[in-house]
């Protein structure tokens, strides 16, 4: 128990000696930038398929005209490359300066566990709440659902599978303690922001259309 109020006690110069001396525990090489190259590779991936999807029906044509196929199949895709990108961060991880005061600190060990714990509860549940074509783009294939979901994770935040994951790298980032790891999640972070700015709009359209057809049909 004393180990660890002294490690509270020390927690504020371990972060203040950081942040102070934060580019002698990183190194932007070659594989840093393919890590990025890696995070920002999905999210611009996934939204040029689904809107080709949506305007073409290209991934349903090829799917034997069947849009849950053709849903199917870009969920296999999407989640493939997140492994992938998740092998290459934990890579970058490995090859990158460590702050030994973070990885050796049972508080930060526990904060992390805490981080990534709750960032995976937030992706697992949001994803069993959309189910696999309400996770992955379904709209854009036609397949609507009923209705919003505003049950858990959605009741306590809008975008729970992004932030989810954000944490996920943090969680990640802090248990090893590795400062670039920082860097990276608020990359994630942006990134995700980013790709909402492109995904919220075009969503909202969509079930817009849908609803107003249906109004029609009900004159």
């Amino acid at each position: 128990m004393s180990y660890l109020i002294e490690e509270l006690i020390e927690l504020p110069q371990d972060i203040i000696y950081l942040a102070t001396n934060f580019t002698h525990y990183v190194k932007f090489d070659q594989q840093f930038y393919y890590t990025l190259g890696s995070i920002a590779f999905n999210p611009i991936f996934w939204n040029i398929a689904a809107r080709l999807e949506y305007n073409t029906r290209i991934l349903t044509k090829l799917s034997f005209g069947s849009p849950k196929l053709g849903c199917y199949v870009l969920a296999i895709t999407i989640f493939s490359l997140g492994i992938y990108r998740d092998h290459v961060y934990q890579q970058l991880l490995l090859n990158q300066p460590t702050y030994l005061p973070f990885e050796e600190s049972l508080i930060i060990k526990g904060l992390a566990g805490i981080v990534f714990g709750f960032g995976n509860i937030l992706v697992l549940t949001s994803m069993y709440a959309l189910g696999i074509t309400g996770t992955y783009l379904g709209d854009y294939f036609g397949i609507l659902m009923t209705e919003r979901v505003t049950g858990f994770p959605f009741n306590i935040n809008d975008n729970p599978m992004y932030n989810g994951s954000t944490l996920c790298f943090l969680g990640t980032a802090l248990w090893y303690g590795k400062p670039i790891g920082i860097v990276i999640s608020l990359f994630v972070y942006v990134m995700y922001k980013i790709a909402l700015l492109f995904e919220e709009p075009f969503t909202a359209k969509i079930y817009a259309a849908r609803d107003e057809e249906l109004a029609s049909k009900n004159v």
